[in-house]
Formats: structure tokens, C-alpha cells, sequence
């Protein structure tokens, strides 16, 4: 059997006390591919949790206590000063209290009348009376303080997070082990609110308990281990099980996540067609079912552990209060201590145990919160490291074109490079395209041309400024960007568009010229409130939008930012092909003004509008040149995908498409393989 105060356990020791590992349910093996543990960030700290001691975690109070008061600082002040005081008045009152119930009892067995007894007891019976009613005030301004303080200390954690994960580079926010520490950290904000309620229950109980042995100890030097006594089997109760409650949620909190998921999936609108049409409904029913049942059967062996640690620590409290009860009796019976101190010392000993109790589990929550809220100061600490740099080299005010010089890049974490030592011209003012098969490197190159990444080797420059040096706030500036992903903001139409630019009035005037160049007039006119409705379902009002319409209030978005550079992936994916020919003739209207266009999109016929096309495939450049260049160069790549995308509209007797000759190239080489093969 543990005890409180003994010896950290191994890791070994601790397995065999809490028993052995859940079984994973066939549920999870079909569905999840086998057991769900939770991976995120914190799970870090289940060794340290769990191999604690009582020992342990008053080593680790002072400096905890310290960063829940450093929380509650920089929140509010005056509320911090407020929850201090009410506190230490608590534990002042404690002792006030004890005292003075031992003078009370002191003059009620004292020789003399009834009369003279309570006569001589009125003080100290008014110094009880006065001592609760501070007490209560106190117990007051600590509710009032702490519950000024919890959301202040939330909100003002929070921000810092989202602020961290706001200017940190792109490549940090897609790094596995910088997202996990985000998920712990995202934990951390909402535990600084917590430990600040835990903090302040801590130092109350605390307080209580050095009240209960400072007094019991001014009374008697017997009576202080007899309160030990007495609270040991109750701080070993409670330290057990918390300890198995937090094995029991950091082993199975992924399953329960996991079940939600199912939960969610069945009442989802996106998933409720399919789930209608297959009848999906009875099997994911069926596994939620069976992924529950394997939750609640682990939960029943947790109670029945924590049936068992509460009937030995009441057994042994009951003999630890007999064997302090018969210490008292026999003090009284020599003489060794006043009846009036043994009555005072039932109820200190009561108190103090108490206050132990309390003390432990409080502990334990306390340890949990301050190790996410570790996590929330390593992940300012990182984020700080991997900061988009403020300041750099200005960038020329009038920018000629955009040079890659054998830029290669590849992904953190993945094998291979996504662009191999490419050298290309974007001159500004016109339609440049990027064509190329699925993962030939497109998107990569946008991203680095937005500086959303770094090279890795080569240089990106704007005239003969290199982005790498270039200040990053300008050249966010430079850039507008309509990804075929775009971000469908669950708000007003308005905001939607103004985004692009949130600084700028968010006015119908200053938003109307956006929305016209995006003929998105007659998608905002359909809407109930216009401007003001809000986009998105769950959301009382909230209407959905087709994915071209869509489309046109992305375009809207990144002409309303009037970015320099405008970079369009598949900008019509979701349009018919009457509005894709207007928004490419807008698209036209923008590089006759002087925008550049960088344009991602596989439907070649479209790409016939671009001044310029580079051509890449697996990460390098194989051709550059317009559109009829090389459509007329033999074993074009271009011209390949084109003719196979013409061919599927009009093919020819001789073969050829929309007049361009099919057998050329690769083409022709795909041709005769097909050939060979029949």
C-alpha cells in the first residue's frame, strides 16, 4: 500500500497499481485503425502526473502558486490584491477562531456558577461571532476576486496564444511537433483560468491546515500528530483517486472525442444525405454503441478500485480516530491536558483533516492546469523564435518583374524537394500562367512568391531586391490571393469581402467597386439582408452559398485588397462556362490596367488569355513561353495536356483538336505506347 508521503513510484509500480491496459474495442480497430490515445501535445506529461507523490507536489506548490499569482497579476491587480487579502483573512480568522473557542471552553469548566461561567466565556464568544462574520466578508471579497479574475486571466491568456500563433512563419503552424505544442498550449489558455479558482482553494485549504497545527501545537505538543494521524488516510484517499481519475481521462479522452465524432457525424448536413441514401445510420450507431460499452467498462473498473481505496482509508481513519481519541482520553485521565484543550483539539483535528483533504485534490487539479499552462509559456518561448521578422529592405516602389533564380524548396518533415534549382520571369503587368500535372510544384511556387515560405536554396527578386531580406509587411501588401480553398468566413457577406482589406471602412461605397469587378451584384442581391447576411448554417439567419457563388465573393475579396499581384488557383473550378469566359475577361482587365496575374488552373483553353506560361513538371521548369509558342513547339508538354483536354470537346477525323496536331510530343509517344499495347 502507498502512503502520502512516501517515495516516488517507478513507472513499473505504477502500471501494476492501476491496473492493467484497456482492451481496444473492435470499434476502434475497424474504424480508427486500432487503439485511440490521445497523441496532442500534453500527453507528454503522463508520466510526471502520474508517478506523483504527496511529497512531490509540495515541492512544486511554491512555484506554482507563483505562476498562478503571475497569471492573476497581469489580469488585474487590484483583483489579485483583493483574493490575497480575503485569503490570509481566512486563515487569520481560523486561528482567531480556535483560540478563541478554547478561552470559551477554558471558562465553561472553570469552578463557579452557570452565571459566572458564561460571564467569564462572553468575550471570547464574541470574539467567535466577530471572527466568522470576517471570515464570511472575506470568504465574500475571495469569491467576488476570483471570479473577476477567471475570465480576465482566460481572455488575456488566450490572447497571448492567438497572438503567438498569428505571427509565427506558415511552416511552424504545418510543423507536427510546433501544432502539438499549439494544441497544448490551446489547453493552457483555458487552464490559466482554471488554476486561478484551484490556486485560490489551494492557499485556502492550506492556510486551514497550518491554522489547525499552529494552533493544536501552541495547545499541546501531543495533538499535532494526531491530526497527521487523522488525515493520512483521507490525503491518501484523495491522492489515489485523482491520481486514477487522470490516468482514466489522459488514457481515454481520444475515445471519448472519437465517439463525439460519430455522434456529430449523424446529425451533420453534409454527412446526412450519404448516411440516408447507404443507411449508414445503424452501423455507426452500432460502433458508438460498442465504443461507449468499452469506455464504461474501464469506468466500472476505476470505481471499483476507488470503492476499494475508500473502505481501507475509512477503516483506517476509524482506527486512526479511535487511537486519537483513546491518546486524548488517556492525556485527560493523568492529567496532562485540560478538558477544555481536548475540545478544542477534536475540532482543530476535524478541521485540520479537513483541510488535508481538501489540500490533496486540490493539489492534484492544480499540478494538471500549471503543466498545460507550462506548455502555453514554452509555446510564447517558440513562437517568439519562429516570429515572421519584422523590419527588412524595402521593396522598389515600382517593380519591373519578378525573378526566381534556381529557387528550390522542400516541405519540413517530407522526403524530396517540391521545386528543384527553378529559374523563371514573372514581368509584372501581365497574365503569367503555371501549368503542370497535380504536385508538379504550382502551388509551392505561389506560396513562395507570397512569402508564405523561405527558399531553401535561390533567391525570389523583386527588380534586384531579394524577398528573402525584403520587409515581409510590404511584400504581404504587394500580394492579393484567391486560392481554390479559400477561406468561406462564417460571417456577413460584407466582412467576406472586406476582409481583403479589414483596415479600410467597411462601407457599401467602398465595397461596391470589388463587387461589380466580381459580378458578384446579382449573388449579393438574392441574399435576404444583402450585405449584412450572414454566410454560413448553425447560425440563426445564416444562409449557404453555392460553391460559385462562392467563388465570385473570393474574387471580390482579392479585388477589394487590390494586391499588385494577384495570384488565382482554378479561379473558375466552380462556374459555368459563361461566367468563367466573363471572370477571365475581368481577369484581362486587370493586367490591361497593370495588374500582374499569376494564374493557377488546369482548364488549358483558359490559360489562351495568359501573355506568358511556364510549364513545370516534378518540381523543375520544363518550358516557358505563350500560349501559341508552345502549342506550335514540338514535344511541348503544354501542348500535350491541351490536346488531350480539346480532344474530350471535338476530336477530328485526322486526330487532331480544335486544329492543333495531336501526334506531337508526348502526345505521340502516349499514342504509340496505347498502340503497342492493343
Amino acid at each position: 500500500m502507498n502512503t502520502l508521503g512516501g517515495a516516488s513510484e517507478s513507472s513499473t509500480s505504477t502500471a501494476k497499481d492501476e491496473g492493467p491496459e484497456p482492451v481496444v474495442s473492435e470499434s476502434e480497430k475497424l474504424l480508427f485503425g486500432g487503439p485511440l490515445r490521445y497523441d496532442q501535445g500534453w500527453s507528454r506529461h503522463e508520466d510526471a502526473r502520474l508517478n506523483i507523490t504527496f511529497t512531490g507536489m509540495v515541492r512544486q506548490l511554491p512555484a506554482q502558486l507563483v505562476t498562478v499569482v503571475r497569471l492573476a497579476w497581469a489580469a488585474d491587480r487590484s483583483a489579485t490584491w483583493q483574493l490575497i487579502g480575503a485569503e490570509l483573512g481566512q486563515g487569520l480568522t481560523r486561528i482567531v477562531t480556535l483560540l478563541a473557542v478554547n478561552a470559551a471552553l477554558a471558562h465553561v469548566m472553570a469552578d463557579g456558577s452557570l452565571q459566572e461561567q458564561a460571564q467569564a466565556a462572553a468575550p471570547a464568544l464574541v470574539v467567535v461571532a466577530v471572527a466568522m462574520m470576517v471570515a464570511s466578508l472575506c470568504r465574500s471579497r475571495s469569491i467576488y476576486a476570483t471570479g473577476r479574475l477567471e475570465p480576465k486571466v482566460e481572455r488575456k491568456a488566450t490572447e497571448t496564444y492567438l497572438e503567438r500563433a498569428c505571427q509565427v512563419e506558415l511552416a511552424a503552424i504545418e510543423d507536427d511537433d510546433f501544432h502539438r505544442l499549439l494544441d497544448s498550449a490551446q489547453h493552457g489558455a483555458m487552464a490559466a483560468r482554471f488554476s486561478v479558482r484551484m490556486g485560490t482553494q489551494v492557499i485556502n485549504a492550506l492556510l486551514g491546515f497550518i491554522a489547525a497545527i499552529g494552533v493544536l501545537t501552541v495547545l499541546h505538543w501531543a495533538l499535532m500528530p494526531m491530526l497527521v494521524l487523522m488525515a493520512l488516510p483521507s490525503g491518501w484517499s484523495a491522492l489515489a483517486t485523482a491520481r486514477r481519475r487522470y490516468r482514466l481521462w489522459q488514457t481515454w479522452v481520444q475515445h471519448s472525442r472519437a465517439c463525439s465524432k460519430i455522434s456529430s457525424m449523424i446529425i451533420d448536413p453534409k454527412t446526412a444525405p450519404e448516411i440516408r441514401v447507404h443507411q449508414v445510420g445503424p452501423f455507426l450507431l452500432e460502433h458508438y454503441r460498442g465504443m461507449s460499452e468499452a469506455a464504461e467498462a474501464e469506468k466500472e473498473r476505476v470505481a471499483r478500485q476507488e470503492g476499494r481505496t475508500v473502505l481501507i482509508a475509512s477503516a483506517w481513519t476509524g482506527l486512526a480516530t479511535a487511537a486519537t481519541y483513546s491518546a486524548l482520553f488517556a492525556l485527560l485521565w493523568f492529567g496532562f491536558m485540560d478538558l477544555a484543550v481536548a475540545g478544542t483539539a477534536i475540532i482543530g483535528i476535524r478541521t485540520g483533516a479537513s483541510s488535508l483533504t481538501t489540500l490533496v485534490n486540490q493539489l492534484n487539479s492544480l499540478n494538471s492546469e500549471i503543466l498545460y499552462v507550462a506548455d502555453l509559456q514554452r509555446l510564447i518561448a517558440e513562437a517568439d523564435q519562429r516570429a515572421i521578422p519584422s523590419g527588412g529592405v524595402d521593396l522598389p516602389e515600382q517593380v519591373d518583374e519578378i525573378r526566381f533564380e534556381q529557387v528550390s524548396f522542400a516541405y519540413p518533415g517530407q522526403d524530396g524537394e517540391a521545386l528543384k534549382d527553378v529559374s523563371l520571369s514573372i514581368p509584372t503587368g501581365k497574365i503569367v500562367a503555371l501549368v503542370g500535372v497535380n504536385g508538379a510544384g504550382k502551388s509551392t511556387l505561389v506560396k513562395l512568391l507570397a512569402g508564405l515560405y523561405q527558399p531553401s536554396r535561390g533567391r525570389i527578386l523583386w527588380n534586384d531586391v531579394d524577398a528573402a531580406r525584403a520587409s515581409r509587411e510590404q511584400l504581404a501588401s504587394r500580394i492579393a490571393m484567391v486560392a481554390q480553398d479559400f477561406t468561406r468566413w462564417v460571417f456577413t457577406a460584407r466582412v467576406n469581402v472586406a476582409i481583403g482589406r479589414p483596415e479600410l471602412p467597411m462601407d457599401d461605397a467602398g465595397l461596391r467597386p470589388a463587387i461589380d469587378h466580381a459580378g458578384a451584384q446579382e449573388v449579393i442581391a438574392k441574399l435576404p439582408r444583402g450585405l449584412d447576411t450572414l454566410l454560413g448554417r448553425g447560425f440563426r439567419g445564416g444562409v449557404e452559398l453555392s460553391g460559385g457563388q462562392w467563388q465570385r465573393l473570393g474574387i471580390a475579396r482579392a479585388a477589394h485588397r487590390a494586391g499588385e499581384v494577384l495570384i488565382v488557383d482554378e479561379p473558375t473550378a466552380a462556374l459555368d462556362a459563361r461566367a468563367e469566359l466573363e471572370v477571365f475577361d475581368r481577369i484581362r482587365a486587370l493586367a490591361d490596367a497593370g495588374q500582374t496575374i499569376v494564374l493557377i488552373t488546369h482548364r488549358l483553353a483558359s490559360v489562351r488569355h495568359a501573355d506568358l506560361v511556364h510549364v513545370l513538371d516534378d518540381g523543375r521548369l520544363v518550358e516557358s513561353g505563350s500560349p501559341d509558342e508552345l502549342l506550335a513547339q514540338d514535344g511541348s508538354l503544354y501542348a500535350e495536356l491541351y490536346n488531350l483536354q480539346a480532344s474530350q470537346f471535338t476530336t477530328e477525323p485526322n486526330g487532331s483538336a480544335y486544329g492543333i496536331p495531336a501526334q506531337n510530343g508526348h502526345a505521340a509517344k502516349r499514342s504509340s505506347a496505347q498502340d503497342g499495347a492493343r
